[in-house]
């Protein structure tokens, strides 16, 4: 019987991740119900130049993140609630950070680094006496850039 040769790569799922903040005090560490917003985009600037009317030139602009988006089960005692509310005060502390994928034995396989991000938008989802729902908060956090690291 002859061995595989290469080792195996199954797609990795999107319900095992952990959201870590490694400025804030303890390094906050939490799971969310969803994380969004991992994307960067380089902004296309079209030139036209001067005679040459069959075309148009497109140049490297500047690269722009998109704010992540964390959703999770509202508590009382939420310490992102807490940041947020620092800044509220005008107490503003950046804080680098990851949202780190795991795989389905829960070790990290992949990682996004985000730097310098801060709580641009907090928000609680709706309440209504008619539906039996848990009460979500939604943290958006802006931030300087995403680098991707491969783990394991």
């Amino acid at each position: 019987m002859s061995t595989p040769t290469t080792t195996r790569r199954d797609p990795l799922p999107v319900f095992c991740f952990l959201v870590r903040f490694t400025s804030l005090p303890g390094n906050v560490e939490t799971f969310f119900k969803s994380a969004s917003g991992l994307r960067a985009e380089t902004e296309v600037v079209p030139v036209r130049a001067g005679g040459a009317n069959d075309t148009t030139f497109n140049l490297v602009g500047a690269m722009k993140w998109s704010p992540l988006v964390l959703k999770q089960g509202f508590t009382q005692s939420s310490g992102l609630l807490a940041w947020r509310e620092k800044w509220t005060q005008g107490t503003m502390q950046r804080s680098d950070g990851s949202i780190i994928q795991l795989d389905t034995a829960l070790k990290p396989c992949a990682q996004w680094d985000f730097v310098r991000g801060w709580p641009s938008k907090w928000e609680i989802g709706e309440f209504d006496a008619s539906k039996n729902e848990l009460a979500i908060e939604t943290l958006e956090i802006s931030h300087d850039g995403l680098k991707f690291t491969a783990v394991g």
